[in-house]
């Protein structure tokens, strides 16, 4: 069954955290072939879908393409890159809370499966064709995916460090539902 509301809390933290991502942005990153590679995103992607869950993580990773491809920042692979990466957090954390997993954090871990593999290669064989990028064409998987992991491994213990920080201090899922 679908919510029929959402709390102030988790309007006001996917706002905080798309801000926090379009913010970071300019500040850490680096070009991988045609793609722009950002940490940050997936730190980000982790919060999200381990506070919010992964419906919320991949409206914020949408809306963070959106405003970053807007500015000039950011390239259409944020889409194929950053969605799937907070929509796998999203669904390992619920999965390791319902069979009472000790640290479901861990699922923190588990964001490159959703970036780097699911991501990358729908970026390689879907959205660059789409878009006619020709210099990606051609390019081996495992070389993509290399790049991409490049950028989502860091990113990836960066929110499981913020996460378990974030547990400490008493702020869980279960804060944003009340």
């Amino acid at each position: 069954m679908i919510r029929e509301k959402f709390t102030v809390r988790q309007v006001s933290l996917a706002a905080m955290l798309i801000a926090l991502g379009v913010i970071l942005a300019p500040m850490l990153w680096f070009p991988f072939l045609t793609t722009k590679a950002y940490p940050g995103q997936h730190a980000i992607n982790v919060l999200a879908g381990v506070l919010l869950g992964p419906l919320w993580a991949a409206f914020i990773a949408f809306c963070i393409g959106v405003i970053r491809m807007g500015l000039g920042i950011g390239t259409i692979y944020s889409m194929p890159g950053g969605i799937p990466g907070g929509v796998v957090v999203g669904i390992f954390y619920s999965l390791f809370k319902k069979f009472k997993i000790k640290y479901p954090e861990i699922a923190a871990f588990t964001e490159p499966i959703g970036t780097v593999i699911i991501g990358g290669t729908l970026a390689l064989f879907l959205v660059a064709p789409l878009i006619g990028d020709v210099r990606l064409i051609g390019i081996p998987l495992l070389i993509f995916w290399t790049g991409w992991a490049i950028s989502s491994i860091p990113g990836c213990i960066i929110g499981f460090v913020l996460v378990g920080a974030l547990k400490l201090a008493g702020i869980t899922r279960g804060t944003f539902r009340e």
